[in-house]
């Protein structure tokens, strides 16, 4: 249902072939930086002249990995339009579908550097992506990834921002991509129904579909997740039925018992 392709070269250059591909969505992968290692917040990039639907997918991805990671949202509920003083536009810029650009994590945070190179904290960037690209794109199709700052013809050793521990954001920006292009390529159809999940690392515990209209809450002092289902605030507008009459037995004339009746039942 869904094919990824990574595009290589100069950042218009990867924009103009995955137009040529037709691609239904685009995503270009970076983590943060900033001199302060305190820096937290989840941010998407699009561009100057991004469709709604690029910036309600980068609201919604940017709002995911905040409450996944227990972060803020950083620009406008979780997008900045034209990017940092204009610096990202032109990474998204010349595409014809939907793309964002995003920055979930700051590769300069020491805690969150730790999520950036770890397997889990990969797996858990993917899986949200993953899950982003299937409510927006349910139709699926191919999706066009683009590792930031790698495989640039005008800057070949380019790999972004140094990552606090180790390694480099372009790298580990790079294995993400690589796990949701994994999830997104074993899905087979499209979400029709509303579903709760519980996962254990990637592990799925307990999977069930739910009413479209429940509330779902999460008690984590008593460990209860509880689901209720929507009460509807209105009375129907066809009429109740009257309550059935009780039934009762024709009423007739009463015959007498045969004679061979009577004679068991005096023997008795």
């Amino acid at each position: 249902m869904y094919r990824c392709k990574f595009y290589k070269g100069d950042y218009r250059e990867r924009q103009e072939q995955a137009n040529a591909d037709r691609c239904a969505a685009y995503v270009e992968h970076h983590f943060n930086s900033s001199t302060s290692p305190s820096a937290s917040y989840a941010v998407v990039i699009t561009g100057a002249n991004a469709s709604q639907t690029s910036r309600n997918w980068g609201r919604w991805y940017a709002q995911a990995v905040a409450r996944e990671f227990n972060l803020s949202a950083g620009g406008d509920q979780g997008i900045l339009v034209g990017g940092f003083d204009g610096r990202g536009d032109f990474n998204l810029r010349f595409t014809d579908m939907p793309a964002i650009l995003l920055e979930p994590l700051f590769a300069s945070n020491p805690r969150q550097a730790e999520w950036i190179r770890n397997d889990d904290g990969q797996a858990r960037l993917a899986r949200i992506l993953c899950d982003s690209i299937r409510r927006f794109f349910q139709s699926g199709g191919l999706v066009g990834f683009s590792v930031g700052h790698k495989y640039k013809r005008s800057a070949p050793n380019d790999r972004g921002a140094a990552v606090v521990g180790g390694g480099w954001e372009a790298d580990y920006a790079e294995q993400v991509l690589l796990k949701a292009q994994a999830m997104l390529e074993e899905v087979v159809a499209p979400q029709r129904e509303r579903e709760i999940q519980v996962f254990a690392g990637e592990e799925i515990l307990f999977r069930q579909v739910i009413d479209v209209d429940a509330d779902v809450t999460w008690d984590g002092v008593r460990g209860v997740l509880r689901i209720d289902r929507a009460v509807p605030t209105v009375e129907p507008r066809s009429a109740p039925r009257s309550p059935a009459a009780p039934k009762t037995r024709p009423r007739g004339k009463r015959t007498r018992p045969s004679k061979a009746r009577r004679t068991r039942r005096g023997r008795e």
